[in-house]
């Protein structure tokens, strides 16, 4: 019974903290109705005798509260409905609002990078709308054992043994618990699968994905697809759903043995008359409610036992969000390297390691820059490092690109530099400062970035824009002259309404935009935050043509520039075309997670080396 008993904990929880007065009207209307259900039976038992007896008056008056509580337990139920519907709303929203601060509250990704919570997280994400659902089911469960303890209380009043009739429903419960188990161990088996369906069911309706799928002729193989995975789910989920109704028939003949054997017990009694026919009535009547009950309370056990593997579920997304997040990370001290790094000819004088601060205050301006000390990042425990014992110096204001062949290791150096990730081992320091706590804040903070996979939010275009600094979320002046500065004003223009017009047809009728001009907008949010001290591009022009790759670096290494002139900032770029990074002061060409070569273009050409080789291939290709 844990996965209902932690459903119930956290639900009556989390309504006390979202709306404890829609609770308590709630629970007490819905109280009055269940309680209204088992003196039906007493005022029944009691108005047979009496007509029985030729009492009319009597009669008449125990007909009236029997209407009266019959009223009571149907309108109670439809009065509590309002309160408890509202509330199971709130709480969506609170667990909501929950989700997104796991997901993207704290300042890391690792978490990401865990299968278990990203298939916990989908699972949450499919079951928050059962959240009213399940409320009303543990008022309902609530209600229900309170009846059936004033019910058990009355049976025992006829005749001590009739007491043990609710026993019965022990065997259901057990075997109801069981069947939940079966199905919700079918369902999570086949996360993969639905991800996989509802994966391709998006590319189907997707603007975006449908005209390369017309042209290629790929809805059928994708729709074949969908349909043997949706085939092969459901069949699995069908075969746990029918032999969960077995065991629960089971449970429910038990049940109705038992109620057999209590009914004729009494009708022995009434035949020797020690029992009224009051008495029979009110046995039939109260056998028939805990059947009732019982039936009603299997389905609520199975509501709340999936709701309590929902429950279970977020408890391990906020545990596993809180063991990957940077803060929480243990860092391994770096001893003395056997391996011999890279030489680093940046020229800039490493301070001691003993004398590092950890987490402490960023200045104002970079003087030192960055430096790595040993570092490797592992993105789970057990995979093979991105990155293996890196030690490298990027001088304040000096503008750095990241080379290398694909899974060389690129993105996660940039990555780990922008705080996304801490290293397994090593160190990352600002100015000689340990990018912990406090520090580590500051440091994404005072950043501006353009990603490969940039958002496209379909949001007004002043906050599309705006998000990249929400201090300035209203400020025009702030707005136009970030989108002057990322040439979007063609965006502008195309967009009715201005700052205030809608983007994007997903959600309302919006300007729909080209990739090139979400691309200027995702630059434009990039140049709204003042005075950054990292300016980073990670392949965002990937899909690009070369003038128009040309002109988005020259757009951005213009704010970089004006950074180094404000914060002595550090600008860093990934490019797939190395003839992007000619004018790049370092260039760091890694290799399988090492960094393999460090220096300028002229001296990486003269060693002939792995940037070289690739240099010219690239000018062979491009030509």
């Amino acid at each position: 019974m844990t996965g209902p008993l932690r459903a119930i904990r956290y639900l009556l929880a989390l309504a006390v903290r979202t709306d404890p007065t829609r609770l308590a009207v709630a629970g007490t209307l819905m109280l009055l109705g269940y309680l209204a259900t088992p003196f039906i039976g007493v005022l029944l038992k009691e108005l047979t005798d009496a007509a029985i007896a030729g009492a009319a008056r009597t009669a008449v008056w125990l007909a009236v509260g029997l209407a009266a509580l019959l009223v009571c337990e149907l309108m109670m139920g439809h009065f509590a409905h309002l309160y408890h519907h509202e509330l199971g709303e709130r709480q969506e929203a609170a667990i909501d609002r929950e989700l997104l601060d796991i997901a993207h509250g704290g300042p890391g990704l690792r978490h990401f990078d865990d299968p278990r919570f990203v298939d916990a997280l989908t699972l949450v994400r499919q079951d928050v709308n059962q959240t009213r659902p399940a409320l009303e089911a543990v008022l309902q469960l609530l209600g229900i054992a309170v009846q059936l303890a004033v019910t058990t209380a009355v049976l025992a009043l006829v005749d001590p043994w009739l007491a043990l009739l609710p026993a019965a429903a022990v065997p259901p419960v057990l075997l109801s618990r069981y069947a939940q188990d079966l199905v919700d161990r079918a369902r999570s088996g086949q996360t993969g699968r639905i991800r996989t369906t509802v994966h391709l069911m998006d590319l189907a309706a997707s603007a975006d994905a449908v005209k390369e799928i017309r042209l290629t002729g790929a809805a059928r193989f994708l729709m074949a697809r969908q349909d043997a995975d949706w085939s092969s789910t459901t069949a699995v989920l069908a075969r746990a759903h029918h032999a969960a109704a077995g065991l629960r028939a089971l449970g429910q003949v038990t049940f109705g043995c038992v109620y057999g054997g209590t009914l004729l017990l009494v009708v022995q009694r009434a035949g020797r008359g020690e029992a009224s026919i009051g008495d029979v009535v009110l046995l039939v009547t109260l056998a028939m409610q805990i059947s009732t009950q019982v039936a009603g309370a299997l389905g609520l056990l199975g509501t709340l036992q999936a709701a309590g593997h929902t429950v279970r579920r977020l408890d391990l997304l906020r545990r596993r969000a809180a063991a990957a997040s940077p803060s929480t990370v243990p860092i391994v001290p770096q001893r003395t390297m056997r391996r011999p790094a890279a030489r680093d000819t940046t020229g800039a004088r490493p301070s001691a390691p003993g004398r590092v601060p950890p987490g402490g205050v960023l200045p104002d301006r970079l003087v030192s820059g960055v430096r790595l000390v040993g570092v490797t990042v592992r993105y789970t425990e057990d995979a093979r490092p991105a990155l293996r014992d890196v030690t490298l110096t990027i001088p304040a204001g000096a503008t750095v690109a990241v080379v290398g062949e694909n899974g060389a290791g690129k993105s996660t150096l940039v990555k780990l530099l922008c705080g996304f990730y801490q290293p397994s081992a090593g160190r990352l320091l600002v100015d000689d400062v340990e990018l912990t706590g406090a520090a580590a804040e500051q440091w994404r903070s005072r950043m501006s970035t353009l990603f490969q996979d940039f958002a496209r939010l379909q949001l007004t275009l002043r906050e599309n824009v705006g998000v990249g600094h929400l201090p300035s979320v209203g400020d025009d002046t702030a707005i136009t002259a970030a989108i002057t500065a990322a040439d979007a004003e063609s965006v502008t223009r195309r967009v009715p309404g201005g700052l205030d017009g809608l983007l994007g047809r997903d959600f309302g009728d919006g300007a729909e935009l080209s990739g090139g001009q979400w691309q200027r907008l995702g630059l434009s949010r990039a140049f709204m935050r003042p005075r950054p001290l990292l300016v980073a591009l990670d392949e965002p022009a990937a899909a690009l043509d070369a003038p128009a790759e040309h002109a988005l670096f020259q757009r951005f290494h213009s704010a970089a520039r004006q950074a180094r002139k404000e914060a002595g900032a550090v600008t860093l770029f990934v490019s797939h075309r190395l003839s992007t990074v000619r004018e790049a002061d370092l260039i760091i060409v890694l290799d399988r997670g090492h960094v393999v070569e460090l220096g300028d273009h002229g001296q990486l050409m003269s060693r002939d080396g792995l940037y070289a080789e690739l240099f010219r291939l690239q000018a062979r290709v491009y030509g």
